[in-house]
């Protein structure tokens, strides 16, 4: 193909062919919608808490950045709904996760899809039972202030992370710490 007023290729017509050329070469999708690429066998039992269980999550992660922080409020919220005693404690820059003014161009608003999941999980968790803690001093590295943690978030002294650690480890809790680098 070439443009009669200049004897070039066109470009641009040998692009759109090769695009239409590469888009037949295999159908897309190749399976409709519904269809099953993953078995769907769980290996392990559905455990169910037994009397005063506990699960203890550490989040270490920026909400965003990374699905380290969200996946552990889904775990907890879980754990929770499974009959264990469930707590969230977010400190470093996890603390952000805690923050109740996330939203574009409004507190609450979705500037993107899925800007407010972490928030909206977060009142889940803590309206079905669960307990949140927050570091003061996360909050602190990101200038972020103790009166927007979302309602129910406990704010706890820097010095309480490693004690939280102790206080459930001696009750016996599944610790699961979540760490983003």
């Amino acid at each position: 193909m070439t443009d009669a007023a200049t004897d070039t290729p066109d470009y641009d017509a040998i692009v759109a062919e090769n695009a239409e050329k590469s888009r037949n070469e295999i159908a897309h999708p190749s399976l409709p919608k519904g269809s099953n690429i993953y078995g769907s066998t769980k290996v392990f039992p559905d455990y169910e808490a037994t009397k005063d269980q506990y699960y203890f999550q550490l989040v270490h992660g920026i909400a965003h950045e990374s699905s380290v922080s969200f996946v552990a409020v889904l775990q907890a919220t879980r754990a929770l709904r499974k009959g264990f005693t469930s707590v969230l404690y977010f400190y470093g820059p996890g603390a952000m996760n805690c923050i109740a003014n996330r939203g574009f161009p409004t507190t609450g608003a979705d500037g993107f899809p899925g800007e407010n999941n972490i928030n909206n999980a977060l009142e889940t968790f803590i309206a079905e039972g669960g307990t949140v803690f927050c570091c003061r001093f996360g909050l602190a590295l990101h200038g972020n202030r103790e009166e927007d943690l979302i309602a129910g978030v406990t704010p706890c002294h820097p010095l309480d992370v490693q004690d939280a650690v102790i206080h459930y480890a001696r009750k016996g809790a599944i610790i699961n710490s979540t760490y983003m680098v």
